[in-house]
């Protein structure tokens, strides 16, 4: 059956914003969880933005870190960034600004001061959380990648409240954050079925796959952000937390799939860290499903990546066996 398709379109956390719904919702209630969705990507900026003179986080980067109760939307973040560094292995690390600055990406207001930073990756994100809203920090943190995440998590909670989506029955809905995407419900009788971007920046994708109810979709990809550092290297902005440096082990771009939209971003980030030599084993040792572009444009994945996996542009494509 094929369902009607209404979509708003908009732009947050420097990013195209676009809401799909499919099904038979009328106008008012699309335009409240719309609204929902911008008011919470609106929150998450507010609270997380490294470019924002204004944020709680750069607040905190101002105070050096030192402890202070902050709104539970940074609290959860710098607290998932930090499980997210112990499970990872330390290969997702928030605590890569100096790097960034270091390479020429600078944010618009000092990110730090009034206090020694520790040594990136030698302890935990978080150096002391209490029982209150306080926390601290030993050095700053970038939660772009992972704000973005959380922002798709809670802004699909939200709109979902108002739409209703997947097992409550209503209308299923998309949110795709600048390629990034989290799906309720279905269209149709069918999921939700979604691209793989070409990192070479062709129009079409180099695979189609099918994500459920419930489920997310994150690409890790250095086809955007690209510059050049004050010594005249291309670099990118994916950085090796154990180097300092851009990731460079063959690879160009990751997508995952998982349950949590924010977790989804982790790993997709963590397996270009882990770069084209490891990245099968590791993909297939946290059962994930996960498709990655090497160098050379060739395009793999892993069997549970396989099974999502509809269309491919190419048959130049590799299902390692140890994936």
């Amino acid at each position: 059956m094929t369902a009607t398709l209404v979509r708003r379109d908009g732009r947050a956390l420097g990013s195209p914003l676009r809401f799909t719904v499919a099904g038979e919702a009328d106008a008012a209630r699309i335009d409240a969880a719309w609204a929902e969705i911008q008011d919470e990507f609106s929150a998450v900026d507010r609270a997380m933005s490294r470019f924002r003179a204004d944020s709680e986080l750069t607040e905190l980067h101002r105070r050096g870190g030192r402890r202070a109760d902050v709104s539970p939307r940074l609290r959860r973040a710098i607290v998932t960034a930090d499980r997210a560094w112990r499970r990872t292995g330390g290969r997702f690390d928030p605590r890569v600004v100096r790097a960034l600055e270091r390479l020429g990406d600078r944010a618009p207001v000092q990110p730090w001061s009034g206090r020694p930073e520790g040594a990136p990756g030698a302890g935990s994100v978080v150096r002391r959380v209490g029982r209150t809203a306080g926390l601290e920090l030993d050095a700053p943190v970038d939660l772009g990648g992972i704000g973005k995440g959380l922002a798709l998590r809670w802004a699909a909670a939200r709109a979902a409240s108002r739409l209703g989506s997947g097992r409550s029955g209503g209308s299923g809905f998309l949110i795709d954050a600048g390629g990034d995407l989290v799906a309720r419900g279905s269209v149709g009788d069918e999921p939700w079925a979604l691209g793989i971007e070409d990192p070479a920046g062709g129009g079409d994708p180099v695979a189609a796959v099918q994500i459920g109810d419930g489920g997310a979709l994150a690409t890790s990809s250095i086809r955007l952000s690209r510059w050049q550092a004050p010594d005249g290297r291309e670099v990118h902005h994916l950085i090796d937390p154990a180097t300092g440096e851009p990731a460079s082990l063959g690879l160009v771009a990751v997508s995952v799939s998982h349950p949590d939209p924010a977790w989804a971003e982790v790993w997709s980030k963590a397996l270009f860290v882990e770069g084209s030599g490891g990245i099968a084993a590791l993909a297939r040792s946290r059962g994930l499903a996960a498709w990655w572009i090497a160098d050379d444009g060739e395009l793999s994945m892993t069997p549970a990546a396989r099974a999502r996996t509809f269309w491919v542009r190419t048959e130049a494509i590799r299902e390692s066996a140890t994936a």
